[in-house]
């Protein structure tokens, strides 16, 4: 008895510490012996689970169970490996023929509900998990703690949950909800945090924790974090399709597109019925440059939601994708509803309005389009005065003799060429050609310059905060943040070259302290026409930020104040800054691409004319048109809707006046 006692502990420590093989050897040296050991058959089953080799782990059950009919642990493990294969009518009298043995098994009774709902006999279900509820008195607490959260009740709710927690302190359940009432109600993010580690610390087994904590730690923009909550819930049920799902997510926004395509991948097989599954691989899809897998994925989505108007926005944020005549009804005959929500209404205006544009109804496209960005500015918050205010701060900051008496203070890493200007103005065409150079890696978008400049002064008791907060850092300080950004960014390289690109188009206005931190980066600012540069901000509905981009006056106020600090810049640091018009570039490409290299300090190579062979991963809204040689056909797009740009022209027209002539004549 004491062998097989040790046998099981060392088996169970391996399963704990994720060790799932060598539990696995363990179990069956064991059962070499002792053939006969029902407790090992079902060891070995767990283990087996842990490796995804559920049909090894239903053998290996049934063994078990002729050996032993009676034992009701059996039965529920081999239900739950049915389940886990979707196999939900086979696994309901397995979970029945464990409660008739044992009534005691609370989980059972989940488990039995979970797969009557999962085969449509819902009643039944309600039945099996009341019976769950039951079984333990805290668990009927924290139902009616939901209940009243339902009801918006929070207080209440709130005290059902402190209620379990008193009574039980280790109540893991209680800690989940009272955290996610924290999170989406009192908006105590930082308890949400603490209950839920907490939580998965007490029971690393418990799948909705790790979940959970995965969302918040995404939404907390914590996203390494995140990703390693997920990949726990993944370890801890792998054939859940939801922890799957949710680390697709967290992968993607990490930018590791091919990892989450695989995840992605492997939640749809795990429950292939979930559009918004399909949505996100099928964007994975897109940014790897698969289309018509991405345009399956998309297409899958919307067969099963066609109100889903997020997808169809997607599919005509291809850009080179045009839609069927089936597909332009099916939204007509949407937008008509009225049980439409308004985000829904939204993406299907603005996709719309892209249907309308290729059939070159440019009438109906405009209608679309601004009616689109019209209920979309209701739902944001942007504030011309505070923009232009915070701009003026900036200058009143970096000025000339505040920049050359902190000249060479920052980190002397030559790594980072910043591409700066404006939402669809080509900096995704500048950063394709420089990542078709063998020494420049395209790392796309970064949060890291913006967040760090952020985080400036955030803890001085005085209440002076960014840019203010620059004037007292010291010499250390400047180095301090220019590593910071380099090893933040490393997170987001995945090769040896010595050369990286950040192309978040709104750093513009903090170039001069980009200078400061890393006085050896070197910054492109890529340029449009104002009239085609606002329009096509003014056709795109951006997945987070860019809110000047949904009010025509918004557009031209931001473009003034864009134009005034790439001046500014300009003035108080000459030939740092290299102006790239995107008009210039695709007229003569082999001259911009020359002047791009030597700017960047690099050498000429045939490849940069090539970049549209460069096999890389682009998340931006041009992913598809950087993927194709250069074209002219974009040039003076605005031309189409000349007479709905009468603000632009009034507000914009010295800056047209100055731009250099092949831009000015653009579309002619």
């Amino acid at each position: 008895m004491a062998a097989k006692a040790a046998s099981i502990n060392l088996a169970i420590g391996f399963i704990k510490r994720k060790r799932p093989l060598r539990a696995e050897e363990v179990c069956r040296d064991y059962l070499e012996q002792n053939p006969g050991c029902t407790d090992h058959h079902r060891l070995l089953s767990h283990a087996l689970i842990k490796q995804n080799r559920l049909e090894e782990a239903e053998s290996q059950l049934r063994f078990a169970l002729s050996l032993d009919p009676d034992f009701p642990q059996l039965h529920e493990d081999l239900g739950s490996a049915l389940a886990m294969q979707s196999r939900f009518q086979e696994a309901i009298p397995e979970f029945e023929r464990a409660i008739q043995l044992q009534p005691a098994l609370p989980l059972a009774h989940k488990k039995l509900g979970k797969a009557l709902i999962a085969v449509g006999r819902g009643a039944e279900a309600d039945e099996a998990l009341k019976t769950y509820i039951d079984s333990d008195p805290d668990r009927v607490a924290i139902v009616e703690g939901v209940e009243l959260q339902k009801a918006g009740d929070i207080e209440e709710a709130a005290n059902k949950f402190l209620g379990v927690l008193k009574r039980n302190p280790d109540s893991v359940n209680a800690m989940r909800h009272l955290a996610v009432l924290y999170w989406q109600e009192s908006e105590r993010l930082d308890d949400a945090e603490a209950l839920l580690r907490r939580a998965t610390k007490l029971a690393p087994q418990y799948l909705g924790a790790w979940i959970t904590l995965g969302s918040l730690l995404m939404e907390r923009h914590k996203v390494v974090d995140a990703i390693d909550a997920l990949e726990e819930a993944t370890e801890v049920e792998p054939m859940n399709a939801e922890a799957w799902a949710g680390l697709g997510n967290a992968y993607a926004r990490a930018m590791y597109p091919e990892k989450a395509v695989r995840a992605f991948k492997r939640s749809i097989k795990l429950n292939p019925n979930v559009p918004r599954v399909h949505s996100a691989y099928g964007y994975e899809l897109k940014t790897l440059g698969d289309q018509d897998s991405a345009l399956r994925e998309f297409r899958i989505a919307i067969t099963a939601r066609p109100e889903f108007g997020e997808v169809y926005w997607t599919m005509a944020n291809l850009k080179v994708f045009k839609f069927e005549d089936h597909e332009v009804n099916t939204m007509l005959e949407q937008i008509e509803r009225d049980d439409l929500t308004e985000n829904q209404d939204i993406h299907f205006r603005f996709a719309l309005g892209k249907a309308m544009e290729d059939k070159e109804d440019y009438e109906q496209a405009w209608h679309f389009y601004h009616s689109g960005n019209q209920r979309q500015r209701m739902t944001v918050d942007h504030d011309p005065i505070e923009l232009e205010l915070r701009h003026e701060d900036v200058r009143n900051v970096f000025t000339r003799e505040f920049i050359a008496s902190r000249q060479g203070q920052g980190f002397d890493a030559p790594d980072p060429i910043f591409i700066v200007g404006l939402p669809r103005s080509g900096s995704t065409l500048v950063e394709q050609i420089l990542a078709s150079h063998s020494q420049v890696e395209g790392t796309s978008e970064l949060p890291e310059l913006g967040r760090i400049a952020e985080s400036v002064g955030r803890y001085r008791t005085d209440g002076i905060t960014y840019p203010d907060a620059v004037k007292d850092l010291r010499d250390r300080d400047f180095r301090a943040y220019g590593k910071e950004y380099i090893d933040g960014s490393s997170r987001h390289r995945h090769t040896a070259k010595p050369f990286f690109t950040d192309k978040l188009p709104n750093n513009f206005p903090l170039i001069g302290f980009a200078h400061l931190i890393l006085p050896n980066a070197k910054f492109i600012n890529a340029r449009r026409h104002p009239f085609d540069s606002c329009l096509g901000g003014y056709k795109q509905l951006f997945g987070r930020g860019q809110h000047f981009t949904y009010d025509m006056l918004d557009l031209a106020h931001y473009y003034q104040q864009y134009d005034s600090m790439i001046k500014y810049w300009h003035e108080v640091l000459p030939g740092k800054v290299l102006d790239v018009h995107y008009e210039e570039t695709v007229t003569d490409l082999e001259g911009q691409v020359r002047r791009i290299l030597e700017h960047c300090g690099l050498p000429f190579e045939e490849s940069c004319l090539r970049f549209y062979e460069t096999d890389r991963a682009v998340k931006t809204a041009s992913s598809e048109q950087v993927r194709q040689p250069i074209y002219t056909s974009a040039l003076g797009k605005w031309r189409k809707y000349e007479e709905h740009l009468g603000i632009w022209f009034d507000q914009l027209g010295d800056i047209v006046d100055e731009l250099p002539e092949v831009s000015r004549n653009a579309g002619l």
